[in-house]
């Protein structure tokens, strides 16, 4: 993520913030230019940037509630912005927690849109491709006759993203990690990896690029069901840590492929942060460990340029969590088998897998990812 600045003063401002502290300039994101603008009024509902007076905007309509931050052009026919036009179902507005929730859910939504706005990746929604475009139920749980909760599911479907709003609460997000044993779980972790699942479609399956794909990931037309049952009765592949980031990525290649595609994001992402924040780490004795940022991520030549700078970072971010008696920051190991993965994704997302020689008859195969992740579903059954 960049480092902005406000526009009227100078003084640095974050993705999420509002106004500026220190001159009281109203804040936007703009989606169309990746910027951070400050505002002034041009007559309800118009702005116009500080930076470009001739240039108007108008708040997303989810900037009710504190929802949103981001705009659309004043004369868009659009009420909401890139990342909110992709929603369905959302929190009840009509009750705290629901706007909470939202808020909470906006935040990670809108973070990775930066992500894919950044790298230029398809995302259409239903009112530009019907039957596969991207859009985003937020469900609540519900509640059975006797009292007990049925948690909501989390999954991909042909577009459709279901993420369990209640999630978005720290505390019950905590309850199913510990539940689950995993060493990593948040919102933002969610939006990704099932955006993973959407990316496949667009660049894999509808591009003709599987049997590219199948090289590196492995047969996808291996049945889905067996593999999670298989998962359920056995657990994770063995030494399954050799060539998977995780252990859920050895399910199935579908996961695999949706697993590396979220923590390419997580990795670029943050060292852009990085970058923006001018980080080096320099260990005295320690020369292997050395890195400075001094590269665009999201622009990398290559993953392996991006890993060699993260491998040191996040050493030294997990060293310091560690001084703050905090678990890893990244607990995860990319190991060779695991670069092969990242650097095909890194050549796929910057439009560098030529498409199969032959042809690929996907419609003749209608097997498809199921909604139910196997996380949600262990949660029914535990």
């Amino acid at each position: 993520m960049q480092l902005f600045s406000c526009v009227a003063c100078g003084q640095p401002v974050h993705f999420d913030n509002r106004s500026c502290v220190k001159c009281g300039h109203r804040l936007v994101f703009v989606p169309e230019s990746l910027s951070m603008e400050a505002l002034e009024p041009a007559g309800d509902p118009n702005w116009s940037l500080v930076s470009d007076p001739s240039r108007q905007i108008r708040f997303c309509a989810n900037e009710v509630n504190d929802v949103c931050n981001w705009s659309v052009p004043a004369d868009s026919d659009h009420k909401f912005c890139p990342a909110c036009s992709h929603n369905r179902l959302v929190p009840d507005a009509s009750t705290e927690e629901g706007v909470e929730q939202w808020r909470r859910l906006s935040q990670a939504q809108r973070h990775l849109f930066y992500s894919m706005l950044r790298l230029k990746l398809p995302h259409p929604n239903r009112d530009a491709d019907p039957q596969g475009g991207l859009v985003f139920d937020f469900l609540i749980d519900e509640v059975a006759p006797d009292g007990s909760i049925i948690p909501a599911m989390t999954g991909h479907d042909e577009g459709l993203i279901a993420i369990r709003a209640a999630e978005a609460d720290d505390a019950t997000r905590e309850q199913v990690r510990s539940n689950m044993n995993e060493p990593y779980r948040t919102m933002l972790g969610h939006f990704r990896h099932e955006v993973g699942h959407f990316i496949w479609n667009k660049l894999v399956r509808d591009a003709n690029r599987l049997e590219a794909c199948r090289e590196v990931f492995g047969d996808e037309r291996e049945d889905y069901g067996e593999a999670l049952k298989r998962n359920y009765e056995s657990g994770p592949q063995p030494g399954w840590q050799e060539n998977f980031i995780s252990s859920y990525a050895s399910v199935h290649p579908w996961e695999d492929f949706a697993e590396c595609f979220a923590h390419y994001l997580h990795i670029v992402d943050t060292l852009e942060t990085a970058h923006a924040f001018g980080i080096a780490i320099e260990p005295e004795g320690h020369e292997e460990l050395e890195t400075d940022v001094s590269f665009e991520p999201y622009s990398a030549r290559s993953a392996r340029q991006i890993v060699n700078a993260w491998v040191p970072l996040s050493v030294a971010l997990n060293s310091m969590q560690r001084s703050m008696g905090e678990a890893d920051l990244y607990p995860f190991v990319l190991t060779p088998a695991v670069m092969v993965k990242l650097e095909f994704l890194h050549k796929l997302l910057h439009g560098k897998v030529p498409e199969d020689q032959q042809q690929n008859n996907w419609q003749s195969q209608p097997q498809q990812q199921p909604m139910q992740s196997e996380q949600d579903q262990a949660l029914l059954t535990t």
